[in-house]
Parts: C-alpha cells; sequence; structure tokens
C-alpha cells in the first residue's frame, strides 16, 4: 500500500483528486492509509496505467519534470537494435539520464556478476515515499525490460537500496527475488553476468505488441530462463555438496524444486541427465589427471561406494573406470 500512497501524493502534488484512478483500480479509498494493507499485481498494474495516462508522467512526480506518455516506449526502442542485452542496457542507461537527469543509471560488471545502480543528483519527491517508489520502480523496469529482450528470465542475486528496511520489507521478497540489503550505498541489482551477452530477441513487430500492456513486464516477474542449464552445471560442478537433491539445488537458484523441473523441461534437459553430465566429467577428469584411488574419486563425484559408480561410469562412457584411466595412460604413453 505503501506505492499506492507514493501516487496518492503525485496526485496532490498537482492538486487533482485521484478517486477516479483508485476506483478504476478497485482500491477503496478508506484502505490507502493503511499501511500494513496490500493490493494484487493486477490492481498494480491498472493503478499505475491509469495515473499515468491521467497525470501524462509515466515517473508518477518522481522526478523535476514529467515524463509523457511514451517517453519510457522511446527508451525501449532506443535499445531494439543493440545487439546484445549489455549493449541494450548501456544504451538504456545513457539515454534515461536524457530524459531525466535527477538519476543516473549505469551498468557495472565486476568478475561474473552484472550490476545495474542508480545514483542519485537531487531529491526525489517531495518525501520519501516518492523517493522508495521511484528506486523500486526504476529498477523493476530495467529488469522487466532487460528480460523481455532476450525472452528469458534474469534471475536476481541481490538488490541494495539506501533507506532503512521499510515497514512492508516482505513485499521486497516478491519485489527483488534473492538478499535485499538495506541502508546500500546506492540503488541496484545485481546479476549473472553471462546474460550481459545473450542476443536480443525482439524485432519491431514484438516491441509494438509489447507497448500496447508494457506494466506487466515490472509488476511480473518473467518465467523461462534461457541460462537455467548452464546454471545448473555451475552449481552441481562448484557446490555439489550444497546441491544434494532438487530442493537444495533450487534454493541456490532462487526458485522452487517444481519450478526447476518443469523450466528444465522447457529447454530440453532433465536434472539427472544435468547431474550425470557434470558428476561424468569430474570424474573423468579426477581419473587422468590425478592418482586418487578409484573409490575416492567415486565420493569425489557423489557416490557412497566404488561399485555403484563403476556401474554408472560404464553407463555413461562404455568404459569401466580403471580402462577411463589406462587409456589416458596409454596415451601419454
Amino acid at each position: 500500500m505503501a506505492f499506492v500512497q507514493a501516487i496518492v501524493t503525485a496526485y496532490r502534488q498537482r492538486g487533482l483528486n485521484p478517486a477516479q484512478v483508485l476506483a478504476q483500480a478497485q482500491i477503496a479509498p478508506a484502505h490507502v492509509s493503511h499501511a500494513a494493507a496490500s493490493i494484487s499485481a493486477a490492481q498494480m498494474e491498472a493503478l499505475c496505467g491509469a495515473a499515468m495516462q491521467e497525470l501524462d508522467d509515466e515517473a508518477l512526480g518522481w522526478f523535476g519534470r514529467a515524463l509523457p506518455w511514451g517517453s519510457y516506449g522511446m527508451l525501449a526502442r532506443a535499445s531494439l537494435s543493440a545487439p546484445t542485452l549489455g549493449v541494450a542496457l548501456k544504451r538504456w542507461c545513457r539515454h534515461h539520464h536524457l530524459l531525466a537527469d535527477d538519476i543516473t543509471l549505469s551498468l557495472r560488471t565486476e568478475v561474473d556478476t552484472a550490476s545495474i545502480g542508480i545514483d542519485e543528483h537531487r531529491q526525489l519527491g517531495p518525501d520519501g515515499v516518492l523517493r522508495e517508489f521511484c528506486l523500486v520502480s526504476v529498477l523493476r523496469n530495467v529488469h522487466g525490460l532487460a528480460s523481455w529482450l532476450i525472452d528469458s528470465r534474469i534471475p536476481l542475486l541481490g538488490a541494495s537500496f539506501p533507506f532503512a528496511a521499510p515497514p512492508h520489507v516482505r513485499a521486497y521478497l516478491v519485489l527483488f527475488a534473492g538478499p535485499t540489503l538495506f541502508e546500500a550505498q546506492q540503488a541496484a541489482i545485481h546479476f549473472d553476468a553471462r546474460y550481459l551477452a545473450l542476443p536480443i530477441q525482439r524485432d519491431e513487430a514484438a516491441m509494438n505488441q509489447m507497448l500496447q500492456r508494457a506494466l506487466p513486464l515490472t509488476v511480473h516477474a518473467y518465467r523461462r530462463d534461457r541460462l537455467l542449464v548452464q546454471r545448473v552445471r555451475q552449481v552441481l560442478r562448484h557446490q555439489p555438496l550444497a546441491a544434494h537433491n532438487a530442493h537444495a539445488l533450487a534454493a541456490l537458484l532462487h526458485t522452487s524444486a517444481r519450478t526447476l523441473h518443469r523450466q528444465l523441461k522447457q529447454e530440453g534437459a532433465s536434472l539427472q541427465s544435468l547431474k550425470d553430465e557434470v558428476r561424468q566429467q569430474r570424474a573423468t577428469e579426477l581419473l587422468q589427471r590425478t592418482q586418487r584411488p578409484i573409490k575416492q574419486v567415486a565420493q569425489a563425484v557423489g557416490f557412497e561406494n566404488e561399485k555403484s559408480f563403476s556401474r554408472a561410469f560404464r553407463g555413461w562412457s562404455g568404459q569401466s573406470p580403471s580402462e577411463c584411466r589406462a587409456a589416458r595412460s596409454g596415451m601419454a604413453g
């Protein structure tokens, strides 16, 4: 409800009555002052869409000047011709400053983590609720567009905000899946940098269709994840003990076991096949590059005993572990 209060504040700034847009979103005016109340995603979508058009301000009072209806659509079009998501996001950040110089967005990469951060140059709105609504909305906007451009969910590794945790802090678990840090230096979202290399999947026709109902990109999380198979492989390889079953693995990927199985199936893979693939690769490396006893190799790749490991390895490669090691020795000789 805090974000509804922010929209009501934007109306009061203009000397206007928000009663009509609240009615369109089926929000009782008496409920607006109830901080513990909440609304559905559909109500939020309806409220924001109606308010942006009535105020002719897609920023809803955040900035020193209004952003007329269609401003964010123009930003999206300017990013569409980029070859990769990384280029598209750099364009978005650069062009956003041309629309509103109250904030600057930047894309940074450090090791394998990409971050989109916001630097504030002046007060955002007359009170704290508009500032919070602005920072949350801008990050949700760019995250939603990024996911749409590559037709993939982009799981967040975390988010940060330069204010204290609000009373409605539980809403951030829905808005930004992953750890959320408050009282940070700046507002930012963080994600796997490999998504930046993915090519843009959309064209002008898709853009025209999306812009007719763009708000769901901000309100609803994208589902499909084009890097899911790679991310599962990475976790299985580097955190095998922590990913001992589907539920534990799903938790590391900030999703549910059911969703994990469903999305892997959509990508033509299965958790068991990926486990076998990673185990085979790791076992082969240990057999051919070390002198560890086969029993230790079996334990290192997650098998309780040498017999079950040998049976599985033969099924994967057509060789026994000893034959695999001998073949490598013969090649070296």
